[in-house]
């Protein structure tokens, strides 16, 4: 019998997400509509292709490990030095330094009730002790969550803004509120992966040095780069430079590196997905309504319907994927399982969307 570490052996052996492809082994057919876990539909820029052929030649080598020239163009992009610029493979890499950096078994840490699993699986996974006030009207609460940082001592508090699952966001107004009642040597843990797609007013300009607070990024979404799995973080240089004792160093591989890059110097395609993203964000919104559902205000590539009660939904996200193939998400927490969340698809996915939606919702009815 192996001995275990006390913490591992008392969690249960399970993982955040559940991913498309062990429901094509469960069904035995392939998914057909794959709009359920937030990647870009409209894929990489066409340079990014181009970085990757380029670079395969060399995957030979080993890659930089200090990322240096990605950091240096990622300092610039933001205005910020490179030591304050932290790279990971994926945003869920640096959420899981963040925590592995600073709790200890038994310490507090705020977020949401049903927020970002990930973050909560490894929060638990280093033994912290949640404390969750629920969401408001499917918002995150920022005076719950500043007064639930003050009353535990919390060392991490934790928000995703814009906000997974929901698609909400908060203004810098709320953000400031949050920051300003943390406990003396806690965290802000800024989880930013659906930046590019957020409004106007709702991003703070934050002092880089400001040692209360950690900005975390990704190539994930805009960038249409989910599978090369590169994240990034902002943060006072002490606290980047403390990722180094425990990060993997060779994690953000050569060709990962390189295709971010390339991204980051193509704007132009940037631009062009938020506005492909803002696009079906409104046709979701209409589709919705059409069907006696309702929208929510989403500053994401996904958009959050509530279906009015958590067995529709679960019965309703069951039969699209069992009888139409079709890929969704949703929330596991209750008020927040009234919701199916739907990312922004191709017109022709939005159209093969809307016709599945129907037939099930017809059938149902």
């Amino acid at each position: 019998m192996l001995r275990y570490s006390h913490l591992v052996g008392a969690l249960p052996a399970v993982v955040p997400f559940v991913p498309p492809e062990a429901f094509e082994r469960r069904l035995g057919h392939p998914i057909k509509i794959r709009i359920g876990a937030n990647e870009s539909a409209f894929g990489p820029s066409p340079k990014v292709v181009e970085a990757i052929k380029a670079a395969a030649h060399q995957i030979n080598w080993y890659c930089d490990p200090e990322g240096y020239v990605l950091r240096e163009a990622l300092a610039r992009h933001h205005g910020v030095a490179r030591e304050n610029i932290g790279l990971g493979i994926g945003a869920d890499d640096i959420l899981g330094l963040v925590v592995r950096s600073m709790i200890d078994p038994g310490d507090p840490v705020v977020m949401s009730h049903g927020a970002y699993p990930t973050f909560a699986f490894h929060v638990a996974g280093f033994g912290g002790k949640f404390v969750t006030p629920p969401y408001r009207d499917f918002r995150n609460d920022a005076q719950a969550l500043a007064d639930a940082a003050a009353a535990s001592n919390a060392k991490l508090v934790y928000l995703s803004n814009p906000d997974n699952p929901t698609g909400s966001w908060l203004s810098v107004e709320e953000q400031q509120a949050i920051l300003a009642k943390l406990p003396p040597g806690a965290l802000f843990v800024l989880d930013e992966a659906y930046s590019d797609f957020a409004p106007e007013g709702s991003l703070p300009e934050l002092d880089p040095e400001d040692p209360r607070v950690i900005r975390i990024r990704t190539f994930s979404k805009a960038h249409g780069m989910a599978g090369a799995r590169v994240g990034y973080a902002i943060g006072a240089k002490s606290l980047i430079a403390s990722f180094d004792k425990i990060r993997h160093h060779f994690g953000v591989t050569r060709l990962s590196q390189e295709a971010a890059l390339a991204s980051l110097n193509d704007p132009a395609y940037i631009a062009d997905v938020r506005q492909r993203v803002t696009e079906g964000r409104r046709d979701y919104a209409v589709l919705a309504e059409e069907l006696g559902l309702k929208p929510l205000p989403s500053s994401t590539n996904f958009v959050a319907m509530d279906m009015g009660d958590g067995d529709r939904a679960r019965q309703t996200l069951a039969r699209l994927l069992e009888d139409e193939a079709v890929f969704l998400r949703m929330p596991g927490v209750a008020p927040l399982d009234r919701l199916i969340r739907v990312t922004v698809g191709t017109p022709a996915e939005r159209l093969g969307f809307a016709a599945a939606l129907r037939r099930v919702l017809t059938h149902s009815a």
